[in-house]
């Protein structure tokens, strides 16, 4: 009789575990899953690729980029896909931005060339995730996750001055230029 308990309990803990831990598709799941899928073009940008190091900052520029760890960027190219896989890949990465977990910072764009919205995890204080998705009507979409640690979103902004200005190295960023030419 006590052993059955027992093995119910285990049971009973095993099921809530693993229904409480899938919570559904993420941004990390959709990365891993179709970085090797045809259509899709996958790279991570490190920020040292910025060359920002030598760059005069203000102390909220410096702090800003130094919480940033890195950029993961997936794009999906239509013209390299059939349209209705491209359809449907669009439909799953908009349903995933869906999750209340994602909170919105901004929104732009138009119907005729395309939108983007600006979306984050944690808070505007102490952003986990911030993530920047775009499509554009005849090219894709590229998804776009900046990760790093206590980032601050009114921080990051000021770095947008910064970042116009900075000498990129062109041969890294090719891909990331060719979506949006």
């Amino acid at each position: 009789m006590i052993q059955s308990i027992k093995k119910s309990i285990v049971v009973l803990l095993l099921v809530t575990a693993f229904t409480s831990c899938n919570q559904g598709p993420t941004l990390q799941t959709y990365y891993v899953d179709n970085e090797q899928k045809p259509g899709f073009v996958s790279f991570d940008i490190p920020t040292s690729l910025l060359n920002l190091e030598n760059a005069e900052l203000t102390d909220e520029q410096k702090e800003a980029y130094e919480s940033v760890d890195k950029l993961n960027v997936l794009t999906y190219m239509e013209a390299d896909t059939e349209a209705a896989d491209y359809k449907l890949e669009l439909e799953k990465v908009k349903t995933i931005l869906k999750n209340p977990d994602y909170e919105e910072l901004m929104r732009g764009g138009n119907s005729t060339d395309g939108k983007f919205v600006i979306k984050y995890l944690g808070d505007v204080e102490n952003i986990d995730e911030l993530v920047i998705f775009g499509s554009a009507n005849d090219k894709g979409f590229l998804i776009a996750r900046i990760l790093g640690d206590n980032m601050n979103a009114g921080q990051l902004m000021s770095l947008s001055s910064v970042l116009e200005k900075a000498n990129y190295d062109d041969a890294q960023l090719g891909k990331l230029k060719e979506f949006f030419k």
